[in-house]
């Protein structure tokens, strides 16, 4: 099943994924009733949609797109080979960790040298689209997770691993405590096909609800 005929997810099919979890769960009604509905949120496919989530592993948002800026403005166009020709040492001063230099380098050589194809990644189904990115260095499930959501334009993935989806979700069932990523997976399951629209609402409720 999928919500998209355009690729990505416009408002009113977010709103659409929204209302059918709040008929089904009281809590997600309670909260959408307060807090209103999320934003969409796509980026493009493609190496520079790879790289920004390389740069954003366990950093913070604005962190992450002051240092994209900087990546862009080491070169005139932000493509694989364009980033293969940079020096390690200009991509390290534009503030990725030597780790996340790394990383970027061997996403791009993956890249030019067509072991990686991010177009084909189109017509896989998710868990071999997930499969094929973690297999590239510095990639983990909550990487390719984000990957297929917002790039992709997936409508039943959930990156429980992310920590503010845990506490968000936490306070929406008033839990004493947060879920692990374990728990918040069997949590969730009862929103498919619309875990990617509930990942969204967990994020907005995240930076509305109290702590």
């Amino acid at each position: 099943m999928s919500l998209l005929e355009d690729k990505h997810m416009n408002e009113i099919q977010l709103q659409q994924g929204i209302l059918a979890l709040a008929d089904i769960d009281k809590d997600v009604a309670s909260a959408l009733e307060e807090y209103g509905f999320p934003p969409p949120r796509n980026i493009p496919a493609g190496f520079e949609s790879l790289l920004s989530i390389i740069v954003s592993q366990q950093i913070s948002t604005e962190a992450s797109k002051a240092i994209m800026g900087r990546v862009r403005d080491l070169t005139p166009v932000l493509t694989a080979e364009a980033f293969l020709a940079l020096e390690p040492d200009a991509i390290r001063g534009a503030g990725l960790s030597r780790p996340k230099v790394k990383y970027s380098l061997s996403l791009a050589e993956a890249i030019v040298e067509r072991r990686f194809e991010p177009d084909a990644l189109i017509e896989m189904d998710d868990s071999s689209a997930i499969k094929a990115i973690t297999e590239l260095k510095g990639f983990g499930q909550w990487s390719a997770e984000i990957y297929l959501m917002f790039a992709l334009g997936r409508c039943d993935i959930f990156p429980a691993d992310d920590l503010a989806l845990q506490v968000a979700l936490g306070r929406l069932k008033g839990f004493a405590e947060k879920p692990t990523a374990k728990q918040t997976r069997e949590i969730v399951n009862t929103w498919t096909p619309w875990r990617t629209a509930g990942a969204l609402f967990l994020w907005h409720y995240y930076r509305g609800a109290p702590a």
